[in-house]
């Protein structure tokens, strides 16, 4: 599953290999950098959470943790009904010490790609505010493969609702909490 993608016979230098993920979404394949990747899941069951971005498929309970799910089909503007197929991965990625997943069709290996394969993004492309998330982009094989970076890929409004996803415990009125409080007492106050 580990692969590597250099060009000719040159030797590579540890500092100049960069190790990635790589995965696809509908046909385009993509990557990320292995560090920032902390696992790979099988589709987990996903509560919905009211009112979330249209891209945000709702949370996972992941060993007591509460991790918001994006579905990075719709967040790159790449989802066509017709292609998703339901059988997807999560990649559980650690993004600036947030740890959030992002839904993708297949994880197809772990890569070694030299860093000097790897031309900037397009102008054209890049020109968007909202294609910022491209790193970059090499030759893999017969195609060509997309590098994200993840910690680019939210907004900053995006992110402050993301971690309102994840505190541990909603916030309720006052008057709730006493109640609470009250009837889990010994003697019901």
């Amino acid at each position: 599953m580990d692969q590597n993608y250099t060009r000719g016979s040159e030797k590579m230098e540890k500092d100049e290999v960069a190790q990635l993920v790589g995965f696809k979404i509908g046909k385009e394949h993509f990557g990320v950098d292995i560090l920032m990747v902390q696992e790979i899941i099988r589709s987990a069951p996903i509560t919905p959470v009211p009112n979330s971005p249209e891209f945000v498929e709702g949370v996972i309970n992941l060993r007591g943790s509460i991790i918001p799910v994006i579905e990075l089909r719709k967040r790159l503007n790449l989802y066509r009904p017709a292609e998703h197929q339901g059988k997807d991965w999560i990649l559980i990625v650690d993004v600036d010490s947030r740890v959030t997943g992002f839904i993708v069709d297949s994880v197809t290996k772990v890569m070694k790609i030299q860093k000097n394969s790897i031309e900037p993004p397009p102008d054209i492309i890049v020109a968007g505010l909202k294609s910022q998330y491209i790193e970059g982009v090499c030759e893999i094989g017969n195609g060509l493969l997309i590098l994200l970076d993840f910690s680019r890929i939210l907004q900053i409004d995006e992110i402050r609702k993301l971690k309102e996803f994840s505190q541990d415990e909603p916030s309720f009125p006052p008057s709730y909490r006493m109640r609470r409080m009250a009837a889990a007492s010994p003697a019901g106050l």
